[in-house]
């Protein structure tokens, strides 16, 4: 069985990686794979983040807030403990004919840590603002996609970050809901005497 998924999972790589290789997604991909080390991209955010703070409200605070405790506890867990237990090679490391597209990375591959991080941010800012939840997890997916299509993950990497991911921000909420109640409860009793 597990030769079966470490095939399957090797097919499904070289499907995206080879078949679906085109001009604009090599172009593409590399830069949303990337955003992290784009300055102009990283500048654009921390301004939209500095304006959502100021005009989104309470609940634009709460979720910039919460992505701190979110990326710290989802880049540690994925970056400094599952990769050094699991060990995985990634694939521009181990396979012949990979379309690799950025650099292969020094890392383990499992889990795809922008995929775990990606995917525990969306879960934390969706809780905030459920309406565009779509465009969040929409984001995560295409991130996921692209580590697949340059080359340095395996399908089994972005789908184990993505539901790492969404753990570790539902572990964050769940927190975060605890934290709220038990200060309103508080506040209340308080308020009572």
């Amino acid at each position: 069985m597990a030769e079966f998924l470490l095939s399957a999972d090797k097919a499904v790589f070289f499907f995206v990686n080879r078949t679906l290789e085109n001009s604009a997604f090599d172009i593409l991909m590399p830069f949303i794979t990337d955003l992290n080390k784009n300055k102009p991209a990283l500048v654009v955010v921390v301004l939209g983040l500095i304006v959502w703070w100021i005009k989104g409200g309470r609940n634009a605070r709460l979720a910039i807030l919460l992505l701190v405790p979110t990326i710290a506890l989802s880049d540690q867990l994925s970056s400094s403990v599952i990769k050094f237990v699991l060990e995985r090679p990634r694939p521009c490391r181990e396979l012949a004919d990979v379309h690799l597209l950025v650099s292969c990375g020094s890392g383990y591959a499992f889990p795809s840590s922008h995929a775990v991080n990606n995917f525990a941010g969306a879960v934390v800012v969706s809780f905030f603002f459920q309406r565009i939840a779509w465009a969040w997890f929409s984001f995560a997916g295409l991130v996921a996609f692209s580590r697949v299509y340059v080359g340095v993950h395996y399908p089994s990497d972005v789908l184990g970050g993505s539901v790492i991911g969404m753990a570790c921000g539902a572990v964050i909420v769940l927190g975060f809901i605890f934290a709220e109640r038990t200060w309103l409860k508080t506040r209340a009793k308080s308020g009572a005497s």
